[in-house]
């Protein structure tokens, strides 16, 4: 069964990320603008802050920018509704969407083959911009005060998951949660 959103979320991808310029060319003319507005949020300070929830992937993928907004939002305007229950927070976006994404866009209908090359010529111009997520990588982190307030951002996180192309893990505590190195 194909996996969702399996054009972008290849296993094996190369960071399309840099502008080089050769002659003055430079091979990405245009970078799409960051859809991410705030990378952190929250009215405590995370060094206080006594518990700590972490999302973090568990397979290889790409995470387009529009999906981890759309976490970010989520979980930021129902910890914003249920301010009294939580308390103080610290919400944070752990990772980055630096790789530029592609698309050759194809003509259908009468007449598409004479306007455009196919395969031929087939780089494509830029659509959009994503992170590269390793398995162990964090990728939402939440500061919070009590135990309560812990139990209510699981289940927020729990509904985010399905936002996501990858499976996911939350970790609870201050233990790190990505791999050992050896």
């Amino acid at each position: 069964m194909p996996r969702k959103a399996s054009a972008y979320s290849k296993r094996k991808v190369t960071p399309y990320t840099r502008i080089s310029k050769k002659k003055g060319k430079s091979y990405i003319k245009t970078v799409p603008p960051q859809k991410i507005d705030k990378f952190s949020m929250g009215n405590g300070d995370k060094n206080k802050l006594k518990h700590k929830l972490t999302l973090v992937s568990t397979e290889k993928c790409q995470i387009r920018d529009s999906a981890l907004e759309a976490c970010r939002q989520y979980i930021n305007k129902q910890i914003e509704k249920k301010k009294k229950l939580v308390g103080s927070y610290f919400f944070e976006v752990v990772i980055f969407p630096h790789h530029i994404q592609r698309e050759n866009k194809m003509l259908t209908g009468a007449g598409a083959d004479r306007m455009q090359t196919g395969m031929q010529l087939a780089f494509g111009k830029s659509s959009g911009k994503s992170a590269i997520v390793k398995p162990g990588s964090d990728i939402f982190r939440l500061y919070l005060e009590t135990p309560k307030a812990v139990s209510i951002v699981r289940k927020l996180l729990k509904q985010v998951r399905p936002k996501l192309p990858c499976k996911v893990k939350i970790i609870e505590g201050h233990e790190k949660s990505k791999k050992k190195k050896r």
